[in-house]
């Protein structure tokens, strides 16, 4: 049974940082592309950041290019998402997918694998 399961979400003042984690389960990790979406209540499931196999190549969202850094830890099954200067628009539901070999990075849809999300919270 896969399991992708987020933790490190809450609320946090605008300029604050805040560092999201997910723990992987139930697959081989070095054979999945890793990312975090994030979703406001009746919109669409935005790209925010990904990461390649071996953790050398990673991609970003507009919106969170250089306040936000994703990374994996293959020997322990994590990626987690480094976020700083946040602003009230980070605030989320962030989430937390694995994508394998074939698939684009950057679409939301091409993943097979979620977890279950977590709130972050940026007041102004």
């Amino acid at each position: 049974q896969v399991q992708l399961v987020e933790s490190g979400g809450g609320l946090v003042q605008a300029g604050g940082s805040l560092r999201l984690s997910c723990e992987v389960s139930g697959l081989t990790f070095l054979d999945y592309r890793m990312a975090w979406f994030r979703q406001a209540p009746g919109k669409e499931r935005d790209f925010v950041a990904a990461v390649e196999w071996g953790g050398e190549y990673t991609y970003y969202g507009d919106s969170v290019k250089g306040r936000f850094t994703i990374s994996r830890d293959n020997a322990k099954n994590l990626v987690a998402l480094q976020m700083n200067s946040l602003k009230p628009e980070d605030t989320d539901v962030y989430y937390c997918a694995a994508l394998s070999r074939y698939g684009h990075i950057k679409t939301a849809s091409a993943y097979p694998y979620w977890g279950q999300g977590t709130q972050v919270t940026v007041s102004s």
